[in-house]
């Protein structure tokens, strides 16, 4: 009897050893979990700051007298943006909030109500499988060569076929990984720049056709949709091809060309624009790169007002050329910048308060990428 009551006593005492040595286990953290060192190496926090000093070429100095291309339109000193990204990714899934304040942020985000005005991105994601990933929320254009960001436009200046083109999207997208060298995407968005909400009831497709090598890349990309409240804005249709490539390891050219055409459920004539704009940059030294941007760009039948200047008929056309150098000391990058727009129609004013089809302006821009 002793025996047997010894063994019973033995029994429990390395049963509830067992437990403790368990539960002590887990308090130490001896079962594995993620630690926090991984847990901060999914959070990626990134942004700029940017001004720009700017100087309008024998025509008056004000704020009225400028492209009507987006953000760099004041004169003197003037602010631009800060820029502050925060991203998480695990395996699966992961999310972009990017917060913009400033003048140039404002004209990023310009249809959103006071409440989101600092919102540029907002976007979570999952990668479904390795070959598709979804998105839903707010993001920026995929149309386009040119991007609201000044450290992802080697102009600091802006064309106008980005300027008339949309900023940015709220819906859902599907990219798809077709092979290491072929990508598609497929999306449906509320009409574009209308961003915090829909409030027409009407809906936009997206798509994009992408080809990659190491040395550049190509996409064709379209949208399609009433892009405000039916009956009062007409279905538009966009074509936008963007390419570049590093043709030497100092020489690179890129391209973009873009169609807009808007339906006319009045009259049967479509109106729009169209336009293409040359991208050669030539790297001088490790710290300087030089690069012009020439751009043609055409309204017609009235397809935009109040940008270029337009005859009896609503048609007008602008040649753009910008002449900019790239000098990066660190994380810092100073662009001197020289710009000169013609347009086929009286657009502009002189010192003499003249009409006149030229404007020639300087842009000091600098950037402070982290």
């Amino acid at each position: 009897m002793k025996t047997k009551t010894t063994t019973f006593f033995l029994r429990k005492v390395t049963f509830f050893t067992l437990i403790f040595l368990s539960f002590k286990a887990i308090c130490q953290g001896e079962i594995p979990k993620p630690t926090l060192d991984k847990l901060l190496s999914q959070i990626n926090l990134s942004g700029s700051i940017d001004g720009y000093y700017r100087y309008n070429i024998v025509v008056p100095n004000d704020n009225s007298v400028a492209p009507k291309t987006s953000f760099v339109n004041q004169s003197g000193f003037a602010l631009g943006m800060a820029n502050v990204i925060l991203g998480y990714e695990d395996e699966k899934v992961g999310f972009v909030a990017d917060l913009v304040f400033g003048s140039r942020g404002e004209d990023a985000v310009f249809n959103s109500n006071d409440s989101a005005q600092i919102i540029n991105q907002l976007y979570l994601y999952w990668n479904v499988i390795k070959s598709i990933k979804l998105t839903f929320g707010k993001f920026n254009t995929f149309i386009g060569y040119e991007v609201i960001s000044p450290t992802g436009n080697f102009n600091y200046s802006t064309s106008y076929m980005f300027s008339y083109g949309p900023f940015s999207h709220t819906g859902l997208k599907a990219d798809f990984a077709i092979s290491e060298k072929w990508s598609a995407m497929l999306a449906v968005m509320n009409p574009s720049d209308y961003t915090d909400s829909n409030p027409f009831d009407t809906y936009i497709a997206g798509a994009q056709i992408g080809y990659a090598l190491d040395n550049g890349s190509v996409f064709l990309n379209f949208r399609y949709g009433n892009e405000g409240e039916p009956g009062e804005v007409d279905p538009t249709f966009q074509v936008d091809l963007t390419t570049g490539w590093d043709l030497t390891q100092d020489f690179y050219f890129g391209v973009n060309t873009a169609y807009v055409s808007i339906e006319s459920q009045k009259n049967g004539d479509t109106s729009g624009f169209y336009g293409v704009a040359l991208y050669p940059q030539y790297k001088t030294s490790q710290k300087l790169t030089i690069g012009i941007r020439g751009e043609y760009f055409s309204v017609y039948n009235s397809g935009l007002t109040d940008v270029i200047g337009l005859d009896a008929q609503g048609d007008g056309d602008a040649i753009a050329i910008t002449l900019t150098g790239n000098y990066n000391i660190g994380k810092l990058t100073l662009k001197p910048e020289l710009r000169i727009d013609t347009t086929s129609e009286d657009f502009f004013i002189d010192n003499d308060r003249e009409p006149t089809k030229n404007l020639s302006s300087f842009v000091f821009g600098a950037i402070y990428k982290f």
